[in-house]
């Protein structure tokens, strides 16, 4: 049954305020503004994160460790990471129900989100902004956080999902698509790497972000500087790779991720040199040779995991992704595919340029 949530309401088991209006463009949680003064006020989504008590929890310890790091370390500890602010029973969201639990940020003031930028600049800053949050977290005690996805970034699990959806063929759709299968299978035998170099101890496990899109930043209004990495529900332990090469998945390519031309999809070189320099300005001291060595295959792997995770959904029947228009999980896979193959045509190069 749904319930009718008054927000004001909301507000008053935080006592800050009275007015929201709605802000952002995220995909899974409701965001509002609150004024006098401001905040962010947030219905978490509980259809994904079925746990809000865990989840929490990781943002909580976060947050709190960056804020200690950043005022040790002399930086804008006010400014430079998210801060939650607790309801009045003290805990650090309110329930109203299984399907409507709230949180409250103080906002960040003097700071704008950039939805889709990929100027060098932009794309220098981001790199900058998702390095510096992983530097400062280097020593976090990993073993904290819990995994508030189960299993989001285990890509041999992936490819068995996929081989799942082949064979049951719920939609009827295996056969019209045989070579974007066999696109996806071929490329089956290299896509285990990161997963397996973390289970033999020779890529470290660190805290990840695992969404870092550029509008995952925040920029200061008047330098363009990066100021403070946002969104942490999918903060867990992982890879920086993956990180890493989910944000030049998105930044690198010359397109949307759903563009059907795939004569407009390639890319970007000169993405890759900018976000890398940001992000090795602050994390070159940190990694480890075998980091390093697997950043341009990150990129690759990314993309070659988002898009069998779209073939999938589409070979189910589009069971997971939003969509807008009949095929659009495929589009979205095959889009993603031409990026995999124009990345590993290009690997040598990015790695040419990850050694410069």
């Amino acid at each position: 049954m749904s319930v009718r949530i008054n927000r004001n309401e909301i507000l008053g088991h935080f006592d800050i305020g009275a007015v929201t209006e709605s802000y952002g463009n995220g995909h899974i949680n409701d965001t509002f503004l609150v004024t006098m003064p401001r905040y962010i006020l947030q219905r978490i989504n509980t259809s994904i994160f079925r746990n809000p008590e865990e989840l929490m929890e990781n943002i909580e310890n976060v947050t709190g460790f960056l804020r200690e790091k950043l005022r040790e370390a002399g930086e804008d500890f006010e400014r430079g990471t998210l801060q939650v602010v607790p309801a009045k029973d003290g805990g650090s969201f309110y329930k109203v129900d299984d399907d409507n639990v709230f949180r409250v940020y103080r906002f960040v003031e003097g700071t704008k989100s950039i939805e889709n930028s990929k100027t060098p600049k932009d794309l220098y800053e981001a790199g900058v902004g998702f390095g510096h949050f992983q530097k400062l977290l280097a020593d976090f005690p990993v073993e904290k956080l819990h995994e508030t996805i189960q299993d989001f970034h285990h890509t041999p699990k992936r490819i068995e999902a996929l081989r799942e959806a082949i064979r049951q063929d719920r939609a009827g759709r295996a056969g019209s698509v045989q070579r974007e299968i066999d696109f996806a299978l071929e490329n089956a035998s290299w896509a285990d790497c990161v997963v397996k170099g973390m289970e033999a101890g020779r890529i470290p496990v660190r805290v990840t972000h695992n969404d870092t899109k550029i509008n995952n930043i925040l920029f200061d209004r008047d330098t363009g500087k990066a100021v403070c990495v946002i969104d942490l529900d999918t903060v867990m332990p992982g890879s920086m790779l993956y990180d890493f090469g989910d944000a030049l998945r998105i930044g690198g390519s010359s397109a949307a991720e759903d563009e059907t031309d795939l004569d407009k999809v390639w890319f970007e070189e000169g993405a890759f040199e900018a976000f890398a320099k940001g992000y090795l300005s602050e994390m070159r001291e940190t990694l480890t040779e075998a980091e390093m060595a697997l950043l341009p295959l990150s990129v690759k792997l990314m993309t070659y995991e988002c898009g069998i995770r779209f073939l999938t959904d589409y070979l189910n029947g589009d069971t997971y992704f939003k969509i807008h228009r009949e095929h659009h999980n495929l589009d979205r896979a095959r889009n993603q595919f031409k990026l995999v193959a124009d990345i590993g045509n290009k690997e040598a190069r990015l790695a040419q340029l990850v050694g410069d």
